[in-house]
């Protein structure tokens, strides 16, 4: 018989392993699920093995609303996120929920039966499940592939090219010319700790800058209230983060000249007297139009003071047998190439959605409160924040789903839905200009020009809209 479960989660990362917890918690009468495509829950905090991998969003944001991140560690390392993110599932009994070497392959709803039926490749083994709600939980990027450019010359190249994506356990680079090509968070991460781990000299060669910013690696309002009870400095310190970051974030958006100076003036004062602060850390776009780069007491700049590291801002001509030439016709000679050029972008994890027999085209729907799409019954997912922490929405869909379940119950419901409104513009669902969203703008979902289609990427007032506004709200339609 084909087993079937209330609730069915998609992804057993962050996203994932907090929306179980949260249903153990406001839903125990329900029956839960998790599928994880891979061996091993924590998903990117799994994946990611390179060198100084750790969180670009600080840990009091970035660790659940529910369960306090213990320490001072603004920005945390990878395996401490790791071992964090399994700690809570332990404690919440969902690591006995979650079904690893389960890849969801399609999911069909059928409104005869008020139920989605769910195709899994279960380690080569074709099975099938149904629940009554289907969560996504699986993030935007594929895991099994970054983005890698087609390089010329390439195969000529007699060295060593690894992608951080899929970082090879037996890499050797101790005394060894590493190029990193790329200037994004994990570039910036990876420069100066491979160069603090013995790397011969490392380059960070990038084609146009980013904004990089430096802060503290501990924070210091939770170092000063570190004797207090955690229940009583947490929510302080994570308060603080969140109206620091939406006041920064605020700031960028209206006075961006004002941040600019800011940025630049703090980089200039960091960097070596050789490295030009217009050349290498002044992007042509305004802050926030792209991720900024934060790194913990300015390591990325250290490494550039020491001579161990530097920087070089030019274009890709071909590689070589021994390295790289630039369309300046500099040559960069390198024993290991580091491609971190970024992601590729997958929505919803690849799944092929139905709804009674007919396909679901990601680019033709809109996102309600950007977790639900239109005309999708019975569907949620989760997508965190371009300009903040992703747990801060993870949270907040988390609460949204939770409260939504209790409604249908309380009204004797089975399905819930968003039926799209044709007099809603559609706008981008992510507006940045970064390469890795602009690549994949055909194939993810649209947001609607006005609320409650619009994603506002401001957590203060998703709070009020996500968590506070009646669920009878005029759109969604239960029956």
């Amino acid at each position: 018989m084909t087993e079937h479960v209330d609730v069915l989660i998609v992804g057993a990362g962050l996203s994932g392993i907090g929306a179980a917890c949260r249903l153990r918690t406001e839903h125990p009468g329900r029956s839960v699920a998790v599928l994880e495509a891979r061996a091993a829950s924590g998903g990117t905090w799994d994946l990611f093995r390179y060198p100084g991998v750790r969180s670009d969003s600080d840990m009091f944001t970035f660790g659940y609303r529910w369960r306090p991140w213990v320490g001072e560690r603004a920005l945390a390392d990878g395996p401490s996120i790791l071992r964090y993110l399994r700690t809570v599932a332990e404690e919440y009994g969902v690591d006995r929920l979650i079904r690893y070497r389960h890849r969801v392959i399609a999911a069909g709803w059928d409104s005869a039966t008020a139920r989605w039926t769910v195709e899994i490749d279960r380690d080569g083994e074709p099975v099938t499940m149904t629940a009554s709600f289907l969560w996504g939980c699986g993030g935007y990027y594929d895991y099994d592939r970054g983005f890698a450019p087609d390089f010329p010359g390439l195969a000529d190249f007699r060295g060593t090219v690894v992608h951080p994506q899929h970082w090879p356990d037996d890499l050797d680079y101790a005394g060894k010319r590493v190029v990193v090509i790329g200037s994004g968070a994990t570039a910036v991460t990876l420069v100066p700790a491979m160069a603090e781990a013995g790397a011969g000299h490392v380059t960070m060669l990038q084609r146009s800058p980013t904004y990089v910013l430096s802060l503290p690696g501990d924070d210091p309002l939770a170092t000063r209230l570190r004797r207090l009870p955690t229940k009583v400095s947490y929510p302080i310190v994570r308060w603080k983060a969140i109206l620091v970051a939406t006041a920064f974030f605020q700031l960028a958006r209206r006075r961006p000249d004002r941040v600019k100076a800011f940025i630049r003036k703090q980089a200039a004062g960091q960097l070596p007297p050789e490295v030009d602060v217009d050349t290498h850390f002044k992007p042509a776009y305004n802050p926030w139009d792209q991720r900024l780069c934060f790194v913990p007491d300015g390591d990325l700049f250290r490494a550039l003071r020491s001579g161990r590291a530097s920087v070089v801002t030019d274009h890709v001509d071909t590689f070589t047998e021994t390295g790289i030439r630039l369309r300046s016709g500099e040559e960069l000679e390198a024993d290991v190439v580091v491609s971190a050029t970024g992601l590729t972008l997958k929505a919803m994890g690849g799944v092929e959605l139905t709804v009674d027999g007919t396909p679901v085209k990601m680019h033709d729907t809109l996102t309600y409160r950007a977790l639900m799409l239109s005309d999708v019954p019975n569907f949620a997912f989760t997508i965190g924040y371009t300009n903040a922490s992703w747990t801060l929405k993870a949270d907040l869909v988390a609460d949204f789903v939770c409260r939504l379940l209790r409604h249908m119950d309380d009204h004797g419901v089975r399905r819930v839905v968003a039926p799209r409104d044709p007099t809603v513009g559609e706008e981008r669902l992510i507006d940045f200009s970064s390469g890795y969203i602009l690549r994949a703008l055909d194939e993810l979902p649209q947001q609607g020009d006005r609320e409650p289609w619009k994603l506002r990427q401001n957590y203060l007032r998703d709070v009020r809209a996500i968590n506070h506004r009646p669920l009878d709200d005029g759109v969604l339609a239960f029956s």
